[in-house]
């Protein structure tokens, strides 16, 4: 008899104990598929801004590319404004990267369009662009799609066909240099954030030891006039080596034959100080390299608390902004 009410004790004891588990669980789940759904929902909200934050495909033989399109409110049809193409780093996303630059907000008081491409998780589990992966050829169906994303940009909006300029950070820097590499007559400048040479890596393996600082580089092609270039890299930057952004800067007026003018020291504030040197070649600025003092990898200048951004940095989105704005002029 006291066997049996042992065990029907503990009987009891163990249903409380799975009963409480289950309550347990049960909450926990729901707490977590509330963080998952507040996400998500996050996620489709668009950017805080006046204009309009509208999404749009483009497809091609290879596949296709989700992008979106901030319009600054009050554009007319008829209006031809510039383009200014951002192309986000390994584990951003179009929103992500439109808050951290906030380059929307310079949008608005410039009255320009902006175009963010936004990289399959399928492509890349981690969101970064295959910059890297032209010997299979798939960095180069990707630049085919961002192409034709911009193409698509310039017939249904009131864009200026003539006035298109590229900024990237990290692996979007270097697909950035890529399109304007191999598509010169695209674009009328762009701006390297944080990346990679071009033409210093052609696989996964290759890319590895290129962020590292230890790549072949290949000089390029000089037949063709590239976009004046900026290059803006992080003197502490732990992920893409600094010799980077040196190396890009020195192909780039190589090509063109430009030779670099005396180093300056800035500083705007408190904000970090940075080392601004321009190459010219015959009166014409063909790369200007930004490094900024203690500015790790990332966007320097950036919005306060989000991934790779640093709002103690130069505001990059305003140096990228003033310095195609004068391509634009040219």
């Amino acid at each position: 008899m006291a066997r049996r009410t042992l065990a029907s004790a503990w009987a009891k004891s163990f249903e409380r104990s799975v009963s409480a588990w289950t309550r347990a669980s049960l909450q926990h789940g729901r707490q977590q598929l509330g963080q998952v759904t507040k996400a998500a929902a996050a996620k489709r909200q668009p950017p805080p801004g006046p204009g309009d934050w509208l999404p749009g495909v483009a497809m091609g033989l290879t596949g296709l590319l989700r992008f979106h399109v901030y319009r600054p409110a009050g554009l007319h049809y008829a209006e031809r404004v510039p383009v200014m193409v951002m192309l986000h780093g390994c584990g951003q996303d179009a929103r992500s990267f439109a808050l951290s630059t906030r380059m929307n907000r310079l949008a608005d008081k410039e009255r320009f369009l902006v175009v963010y491409p936004e990289q399959d998780r399928v492509a890349n589990p981690q969101g970064c662009w295959n910059w890297f992966d032209t010997r299979s050829g798939r960095a180069h169906h990707e630049a085919s799609l961002i192409l034709k994303a911009i193409d698509q940009v310039v017939l249904f909006y009131p864009a200026d066909a003539t006035r298109v300029a590229l900024i990237g950070l990290s692996a979007g820097a270097s697909m950035a240099a890529l399109l304007a590499t191999r598509h010169p007559a695209r674009f009328k400048a762009v701006v390297m954030h944080s990346g990679v040479a071009p033409g210093s890596a052609d696989s996964g393996a290759a890319a590895v030891r290129a962020m590292r600082g230890r790549q072949l580089l290949t000089p390029l092609a000089s037949t063709q006039r590239l976009p004046p270039l900026m290059v803006i890299h992080g003197a502490h930057d732990r992920v893409v080596a600094t010799r980077n952004a040196q190396a890009t800067a020195s192909l780039w007026a190589d090509a063109a034959g430009a030779t670099a003018a005396e180093a300056k020291r800035m500083q705007r504030g408190q904000r970090h100080a940075m080392t601004v040197t321009d190459y010219a070649h015959r009166g014409r600025t063909v790369a200007r390299l930004v490094e900024v003092d203690t500015l790790g990898h990332a966007w320097s200048g950036g919005a306060a608390r989000k991934p790779y951004s640093d709002p103690r940095g130069p505001d990059a989105s305003r140096m990228a902004w003033q310095f195609v704005q004068r391509q634009f002029g040219a």
